[in-house]
């Protein structure tokens, strides 16, 4: 709000009335009185000289370096801070010298001057005062009509009208006392039609300051919380706005009323000196009262900041906890030193930077809360398109809100460099309008461009492969060697886009990548000839994936490992075996494939029977056995072929093998083998055929008449005693 206040203070004082004799204008009076003084004369011919050898200096310098740096800026800028310093506290000195001693005006003059601008004075405040105490009451009633009516949308709405009511009340007020400043000086005090300088800005600066604390009052309202704009205690209302009201009357009356009075009753000098001590009594005041509410305002900030719903934004909250009353004081400050240095245009100065610093961080601001409501609220795709492409709205989510922090942090630097300029530190003007300032802007949207479409090309190529591969598409279950080939075409795209960005980028930041390419093709061929295992890996790779040998989700046997392929790339595959061990094999190691998933399968059975049982009644058991595995219509259609009967294929130790073959779909022969293999073992346990299992004989010898000798068995113990 002070920041507000001196935009307003700022405004040029029409002069509504003369006086009873033509005046010339105030500036030219000023002047006329200071070359009429022989010291004032003297000290502002000093003062030219003074101003006039660095201005030569600096043309100097600036000639010998047309575009100098951010920190000569700063340099040249500090230089001659100090030195203004030294020249406008010498300028002070002289003017209290002057103001102690009176200027020489007639003190019988000087009274009844005196006297008709205190009676303007004090009717203007009585009247606002008495006007002010007569429309309370109307405030009460629009606060309670606001705070009758529930939260949401309706009370809003009831207090946008309450507030511009009052605030239009609040301005008749201000205007019926000023209007009746300037009757009473215009018809009762002096010639009739005409007034006092003097009075014309009392009454214009009772205008602009009654008018900025209008604003002020809407923005606190410390005793109507229905009309009070910022969301605060009534407590802290109160203080901010007696704090911030009795800052802009002492500027405001200060800068517009008393040093003008001052400068044209005594000397310039001495209305200089005036301006000096307002503002350093103003920045005193500011000081102490920052210094008393550092500690209530950081903590409600902190509150704030454990509200915030983004991490970035409490964290900024927080940093500005600890830091606000620095910037505070730093702003007063440089409307104390502003004063000092440039007392002619110090309050345009102040007003048009303090616009200027307001205008770019709401404009900040807006965009910022606007920035960082697109980020909590992501990006919604349609629930069919979501069906079809699963990861798109994921991958959207990551791009998108990573772009709009960018453009986020894009918002901050420009305000920063705007309220640079507002200041005279940095003038973004000139650097935009010279060479290096073209180049590095047309640099910045370049590269930004080039980011976005290349994010663009990879979020539609990444799309397409993942609509080739979803079975949601239409066009049903892409095939193994696609989902493989899209795969592998996905990554090689994902960094053949990477490198081009990141080249084309580097180009457009200015560095010469012609000597980067010739550097990486020898650089290539330094590793090519020192990785010739990569290369080996990567050709094996390529012609494995030509010859359609792997793809994803096959069963393989590649360099004595036997698994499922969970991944391929360009230079290795990844096997998961029945254990759950993950395998990453380099086809430089793979000199033959396995592949258990091409076109067919065969489940070979080879099953024993007792010498003693009958063969072909056993085949026929196992001919029953698969009728009732391909009845199963899980297993129907995973047989493509009827049981192959090899026949007898052994006589060996213990049993007769017979051998049988059925044709599978790849991949289930081992699930139909397992379920073949219960089904057999069911029907030779029906039909008692014996499945034969290894015995053991036990011979203990035979007497040459044949008969056996008795076993020789160990003779029980019992209690410690060989049993009788």
């Amino acid at each position: 709000m002070p920041l507000f206040a001196l935009l307003m203070l700022s405004l040029p004082a029409p002069a509504f009335a003369q006086e009873a004799e033509p005046a010339p204008p105030p500036a030219y009076s000023t002047l006329a009185d200071v070359l009429e003084d022989e010291t004032a004369r003297r000290a502002l011919i000093e003062d030219l000289r003074r101003l006039a050898a660095p201005a030569v200096e600096e043309a100097a310098e600036a000639a010998a370096a047309p575009d100098p740096s951010l920190a000569r800026q700063i340099a040249t800028m500090t230089k001659g801070i100090a030195e203004q310093v030294i020249v406008q506290a010498q300028g002070v000195w002289t003017g209290l010298t002057e103001m102690f001693n009176g200027g020489g005006r007639d003190l019988a003059q000087l009274s009844e001057w005196a006297a008709n601008l205190a009676i303007v004075i004090a009717t203007v405040l009585v009247l606002f005062f008495v006007l002010r105490r007569a429309v309370r009451p109307a405030y009460a009633r629009a606060d309670r009509w606001v705070m009758a009516q529930q939260e949401g949308e309706r009370r809003w709405v009831h207090r946008i009208i309450a507030i511009g009511g009052t605030a239009l009340l609040d301005l008749v007020v201000v205007l019926v006392a000023w209007v009746g400043g300037y009757v009473l000086a215009l018809t009762w005090l002096g010639t009739a039609g005409r007034m006092e300088t003097a009075q014309s800005l009392f009454l214009n600066a009772f205008l602009i300051i009654e008018i900025v604390k209008l604003g002020m009052r809407g923005l606190f309202a410390s005793r109507y919380q229905g009309l009070r704009i910022l969301p605060l205690p009534a407590e802290d209302a109160a203080i901010w706005n007696i704090l911030l009201a009795r800052l802009v009357g002492l500027i405001g009356y200060g800068m517009l009323f008393v040093s003008p009075v001052v400068t044209a009753q005594i000397s310039w000098g001495a209305g200089r000196a005036v301006a000096v001590l307002v503002m350093l009594l103003a920045f005193l005041y500011a000081l102490t009262g920052i210094l008393a509410q550092r500690k209530r305002v950081r903590d409600a900030l902190t509150a704030r900041a454990g509200n915030a719903k983004s991490g970035f934004t409490g964290a900024a909250i927080r940093l500005l906890a600890r830091t606000w009353h620095v910037f505070a004081i730093l702003y007063f400050a440089a409307l104390a030193l502003v004063t000092i240095v440039r007392p002619g245009d110090a309050l345009p100065f102040m007003a048009s930077a303090t616009f200027q610093t307001l205008a770019a961080v709401a404009g900040g601001f807006v965009a910022y809360a606007i920035l960082e409501r697109l980020i909590m609220l992501g990006v919604r795709v349609p629930e069919e398109t979501r069906r079809r492409l699963p990861q798109l709205e994921r991958r959207l989510n990551t791009y998108i809100p990573t772009g709009l922090r960018v453009v986020r942090t894009v918002v901050v630097v420009v305000v920063l460099a705007l309220i640079a300029a507002a200041w005279e530190v940095w003038d973004v003007a000139a650097w935009m309008a010279s060479e290096r300032g073209s180049v590095v802007l047309s640099a910045a949207i370049d590269i930004a461009v080039i980011v976005v479409l290349a994010a663009a090309v990879w979020i539609a190529v990444a799309s397409w492969v993942e609509h080739r591969l979803s079975p949601e598409t239409g066009t049903g279950e892409p095939g193994a060697r696609e989902k493989t080939l899209l795969a592998i075409f996905r990554n090689a795209f994902s960094i053949v886009l990477i490198t081009m960005t990141a080249m084309i980028v580097m180009s457009e930041m200015g560095i010469d990548i012609g000597p980067l390419i010739a550097g990486a093709g020898v650089l290539g061929l330094a590793i090519g000839f020192g990785s010739q295992k990569l290369v080996q890996d990567i050709i094996t790779g390529v012609f494995i994936q030509l010859e359609n040998a792997i793809n994803t989700g096959d069963v393989v046997t590649v360099g004595g490992i036997s698994g499922t392929v969970e991944k391929l790339t360009i230079r290795s595959i990844g096997i998961r075996d029945l254990a759950g061990s993950y395998h990453i094999i380099p086809f430089s190691s793979v000199d033959l494939v396995t592949n258990f998933m091409r076109d067919f399968a065969f489940h070979v059975g080879e099953y024993g029977i007792a010498y003693r049982e009958n063969v072909d009644d056993a085949i026929e058991r196992l001919k029953e056995a698969f009728e009732e595995l391909r009845a199963n219509p899980d297993n129907a259609p995973l047989i493509l072929d009827d049981l192959e009967v090899s026949g007898v294929v052994a006589l060996a130790d213990s049993s007769v093998n017979i051998r049988v073959r059925i044709k599978t779909a790849p991949g289930s022969q081992w699930a139909i083998g397992r379920a073949y293999n219960k089904l057999v073992k069911q029907h030779f346990d029906a039909a008692g055929i014996e499945i034969p299992f290894p015995h053991m004989t036990l011979y203990f010898g035979q007497d040459k008449d044949g008969s056996a000798p008795p076993v020789p068995l160990p003779q029980p113990v019992i209690q410690g005693k060989a049993a009788e």
